[in-house]
């Protein structure tokens, strides 16, 4: 009897310990709420369910941006807001740019606040050309070497990573351990499903230290491999304007505040159901679009392609829902002849 109650207890201490473990905002039983309270959007496990919530706070990078006011305010004629089509998806308009199929991986870094910016900078450098020049945008670069954009790993300011990008430039460099271009990201891309191959999410990694010299196997100077910003400015927070934006120059960078139920997204038009806010999150925003008669953007998100709908996310459009609409910023490559 003593015995039995010793395995009683062992047992009854063992799942207390793995409860502990277990991330209440990434339960069965909260994906389930989320999904009876709603039918915009489809809740699921797109984290395993003891990712610790130090990774997952660390994931919102976005500091309070006093300086976006500050940037020229861009809107557009009415002639081009009446000719926008209903539906609207970059990949048709320029095919030959395939960075706007591309979803990257901040890893455990609050690091949003770049990936946003050279996803749109990388994409651009391509759909202002119409597909015929391509550079990829560094997010090492910017991260580790732009000082005045913030602090790194634990948040940034999008509008100062484009001024950054504007006067000192940013090298070309790929995703982790991909030895593409002059400086790739250093950060590891964590395990967002179980079993996996990657490491777990920890919220652990710090900043790296800014390098100005581009990878032995890449046979070009750092500061030759620069690419610049023409122009750089905020896009009005109005709906139409935003469109306009997207459909004559390419994706933007936005930011919004991620509340908890956002991070089991599946499918769906995104609309906050249940759950407290987390923080601030920039991303890339690249269309638009109408599923069932609900209006959405529709956006490349930062947590790697096994996150949401393949990585993308649509959001609830023409409301400013979380935000998403009231920090559009974007800007204009600078071509030269290196």
């Amino acid at each position: 009897m003593a015995a039995s109650r010793a395995t009683l207890v062992a047992l009854v201490c063992a799942l207390a310990i793995t409860s502990a473990e277990h991330n209440p905002l990434l339960s069965d039983e909260f994906i389930a709420h989320i999904n009876l309270k709603q039918n915009s959007w489809t809740a699921g496990r797109s984290f395993p369910l003891n990712t610790p919530m130090k990774h997952i706070n660390k994931l919102m990078g976005v500091l309070k941006d006093n300086h976006i006011t500050k940037l020229p305010k861009v809107e557009h004629s009415a002639e081009l807001i009446a000719s926008l089509p209903e539906n609207f998806d970059p990949r048709d308009k320029w095919p030959d740019c395939p960075t706007l199929n591309e979803i990257r991986d901040q890893g455990s870094c609050g690091s949003c606040w770049a990936f946003g910016a050279v996803e749109a900078m990388t994409d651009r450098f391509c759909t202002y050309s119409n597909g015929s020049k391509h550079f990829h945008f560094s997010a090492e670069d910017l991260l580790s070497c732009c000082p005045v954009c913030g602090l790194g790993c634990n948040g940034g300011i999008p509008s100062l990573a484009w001024e950054y990008w504007k006067h000192f430039g940013l090298v070309s460099g790929g995703s982790y351990n991909s030895s593409q271009g002059c400086s790739p990201y250093e950060i590891p891309p964590c395990e967002h499903h179980v079993p996996g191959n990657r490491m777990p999410c920890s919220g652990d990694d710090k900043t790296p230290k800014c390098h100005r010299t581009c990878e032995a196997s890449y046979n070009v100077d750092y500061k030759k491999d620069k690419r610049y910003g023409k122009h750089v400015y905020s896009v009005s927070a109005k709906e139409d304007h935003i469109k306009a934006e997207l459909f004559k120059n390419g994706p933007v960078e936005g930011a919004f505040t991620v509340y908890a139920d956002l991070l089991n997204y599946k499918t769906g038009v995104y609309k906050h159901t249940a759950g407290d806010a987390l923080g601030g999150h920039a991303i890339k925003i690249l269309g638009w679009g109408v599923e069932n008669g609900n209006k959405y953007w529709l956006i490349a998100n930062s947590w790697n392609s096994d996150w949401g709908a393949n990585g993308f996310f649509k959001i609830l459009r023409g409301e400013d829902h979380c935000g998403i609409e009231s920090s559009i910023i974007a800007g204009e490559p600078l071509y030269s002849s290196n």
